[in-house]
């Protein structure tokens, strides 16, 4: 079941780590990843101030969820993405670029005034379709 990235030079080029529009045939489990913030297992904020570090612990959380569904990052064909600072962007896709490949996941970034908590800068939910077994 391959994930296909939609691109067309009719419209701007994606600014960052991400495809226009993702196609994918309904094959496969849906795994939902629900807004995923950069927590310890205590629930304590790891990299206050450091979008870049927020960002990797919110990736590397989402690939053990996906990971447990018995997929991968690879299998993420839309992410969201709540950042408080739209000036992070650039911080944000560097790191994004290390766990994204292509195809790319189709995205949505929008900044927001406040996450659940004050010391959050980022939030990331994510769909992903994993193939079914052979």
């Amino acid at each position: 079941m391959p994930k296909e990235e939609l691109r067309n030079p009719e419209l701007n080029a994606p600014l960052g780590v991400f495809s226009q529009a993702t196609k994918i045939e309904a094959q496969g489990t849906l795994v939902f990843v629900s807004g995923l913030t950069s927590r310890d297992p205590d629930g304590k904020v790891v990299g206050v101030g450091d979008v870049k570090k927020q960002t990797e612990v919110i990736l590397d959380h989402m690939q053990t969820l996906l990971r447990e569904a018995g997929g991968s990052l690879d299998d993420v064909c839309k992410v969201t993405v709540y950042i408080r600072n739209m000036n992070d962007f650039a911080a944000i896709h560097e790191v994004r670029r290390r766990y994204f490949k292509a195809p790319l996941p189709a995205s949505t970034m929008v900044e927001v005034s406040m996450l659940v908590s004050p010391e959050l800068l980022i939030e990331i939910e994510a769909i992903a379709v994993i193939p079914p077994k052979a």
